[in-house]
């Protein structure tokens, strides 16, 4: 099945954050990988809900996301996102 990360982010430091965009693409090739919604700023329909930037990635099984995140290579980018970014990430199963 189908696994999904879903990333709402708001840039604080974009000169700080280039780095991560230059680097991650590899990491999430490197686990299957790939872009569905690539740093785009959504249309709030309903809610309240009103991110600035989405970023939605696709694998081909929720084990291929577990490793992707828990990649010992990619944590030193990760806090490069958290310290230049606000973020929330989640991570979901497509349906069947």
């Amino acid at each position: 099945m189908k696994a999904y990360l879903v990333l709402d982010l708001s840039v604080n430091d974009f000169g700080g954050f280039k780095k991560y965009i230059a680097e991650i693409p590899a990491f999430i090739e490197k686990h299957s990988g790939k872009y569905i919604v690539q740093g785009v700023q959504p249309t709030t329909i309903e809610g309240d809900w009103n991110p600035e930037r989405m970023v939605i990635i696709e694998f081909p099984a929720r084990e291929k996301a577990e490793a992707f995140l828990n990649d010992h290579d990619i944590q030193a980018l990760f806090k490069v996102r958290h310290n230049t970014t606000t973020s929330k990430l989640v991570l979901v199963d497509g349906c069947t």
